[in-house]
């Protein structure tokens, strides 16, 4: 194949979608070069996901621009597991957004669009990555753009192609996991006669939920005692979306003009490496599950908030050994819980015997009966409980945690605020300041006082916080001249010095 130009980037991102746009942003933010190719021509007005969930929005504020998709939104104080009957309440989280946004992902997208190209990636429409060849020191893309095809030399190149990922197939990643064996059907149209609002069912006829939409559309998803099945029935149609709507609800709303019906299946995979020499995955192209909680996209721009600061600190040079894969041992233990979850409330999305209907009423009753247990699932739905493994047996306990919010002093922003893409945040919470002196390259420093309102930080003397959000280390030394001493040691291994 003749190609007609050969161009160069550091970083080639395959797919526009928001974990390819979040991640452009990323590298942005670190003045990495970025081209940014998706097939689409447009934005697609379908929107899968509805929802950034409370660690989305926090990843959004560690950037400031968690406003703008706030101002925009419905904010919705609980969560759902598999659709039991009892909602999970956010309102009880330790976050400072305890709770759910809900606004189409064509319009996380667009803002996601909007914040890349603001930082100065490239993105094009219309331009598909078809092939590349990997060599020592680069990789060389082969790509098919609407006047032909051309090449782009890059140092690195990211999968953010979805579940059919032609970078992942090309790197030769192992995707293993299950083919599906359940479809469910979603609807999204409009109602002569809408039903009231948080329309919920779930019994042996089948599962539905309706949820209103932007421009007086709204969103049907169900299941049927029929969506066991490993045969595919041809694509959804009005009459058929019609008939089993009123085979559960018994009235179909006056339903017409539908902009999109769907089938989804419950295929679940994982990508058996998220990064393998210069090729590096995040979202679909990595996990593949049933859509259930609308975690999807939240875990796929998450995967992006880990990835970004370490691709750019490994191209800039300032990587400490092993840290671009720490990306793979961070993220897959992510993916293996998403798998887990999901599968869970796949068995309980099509649950219509009695024993199943038994085991639903059983787990519901037990979300308000147990704040322990509706913690857990309320952790894992948000994504506030990740923790990133330590190789430290005795690293403090807070070490790998998701810091929250903590309060810092002279000024008005908590952490998330003092956050940077590029660098790490030294947390000074000695009463003196001991530590106020070590601000240098890629490290910030934040005096503030001594957490005494959570118990796994109340005695934290100084912490080391990631661009992302975690702490990679943290100290109780209480002699200044020993803490300042660990500190110095551990910045110097952070950096790669």
């Amino acid at each position: 194949m003749e190609t007609q130009q050969v161009e160069a980037t550091q970083v080639v991102i395959a797919g526009g979608g928001p974990v390819g746009l979040w991640l452009a942003a990323e590298l942005r933010l670190n003045n990495i070069s970025v081209t940014v190719l998706e097939v689409r021509t447009e934005i697609d007005q379908r929107s899968k996901a509805l929802t950034v969930h409370p660690r989305g929005v926090e990843v959004l504020a560690s950037r400031g621009i968690h406003q703008r998709f706030i101002d925009e939104s419905l904010k919705i104080s609980t969560g759902h597991f598999a659709n039991l009957s009892n909602r999970l309440d956010f309102s009880v989280m330790d976050t400072p957004f305890p709770y759910t946004l809900f606004i189409p992902q064509a319009r996380t997208e667009a803002l996601f669009e909007e914040y890349a190209l603001g930082l100065g990636a490239t993105i094009r429409r219309g331009h598909r990555v078809i092939g590349f060849t990997e060599h020592t020191d680069s990789v060389t893309v082969q790509v098919e753009g609407p006047q032909g095809p051309y090449e782009i030399e890059a140092d690195y190149i990211a999968g953010c192609d979805g579940t059919k990922s032609t970078v992942r197939e090309a790197a030769g990643i192992d995707f293993p996991g299950t083919p599906s064996t359940y479809l469910g059907w979603l609807g999204d149209v409009l109602f002569d006669n809408p039903p009231p609002p948080g329309f919920n069912r779930f019994d042996e006829r089948g599962g539905l939920m309706i949820i209103p939409l932007p421009d007086n559309q709204w969103r049907i998803a169900g299941t049927s005692p029929d969506s066991a099945t490993t045969e595919w029935p041809g694509d959804l149609t009005l009459d058929e979306l019609r008939q089993k709507v009123i085979d559960i609800a018994g009235d179909d709303f006056g339903m017409r003009d539908p902009s999109w019906l769907s089938r989804f299946g419950n295929a679940t995979r994982l990508a058996a490496h998220y990064r393998r020499g210069r090729v590096v995955l995040a979202g679909d192209a990595a996990h593949q599950h049933y859509p259930t909680g609308g975690v999807g996209m939240n875990v796929g721009f998450q995967d992006a908030f880990n990835l970004g600061w370490k691709l750019a600190a490994t191209i800039d040079g300032w990587a400490s050994d092993g840290l671009l894969d720490s990306y793979h041992s961070d993220r897959y233990p992510v993916g293996e819980q998403l798998m887990e979850h999901s599968r869970a409330q796949t068995y309980l999305f099509h649950a219509f015997s009695p024993e199943g209907l038994a085991l639903r009423a059983l787990l519901s009753r037990m979300v308000p009966q147990s704040r322990e247990f509706s913690d857990v699932l309320a952790g894992r739905l948000t994504a506030l409980d990740v923790v990133y493994p330590s190789n430290d047996p005795a690293a403090h306990p807070v070490t790998g945690t998701r810091a929250p919010d903590l309060t810092l002093t002279g000024t008005d922003s908590g952490l998330f605020g003092a956050l940077r893409a590029d660098s790490y945040v030294l947390l000074d919470l000695t009463v003196d300041a001991a530590l106020a002196g070590r601000a240098q390259d890629r490290i910030t420093v934040h005096g503030g006082a001594p957490d005494r309102t959570r118990d796994a930080w109340e005695d934290v003397r100084a912490a080391l916080i990631r661009p992302d959000g975690h702490v990679a280390w943290a100290w109780t030394e209480q002699d200044d001249t020993k803490l300042g001493a660990h500190v110095d040691a551990v910045i110097t291994t952070a950096l790669g010095r």
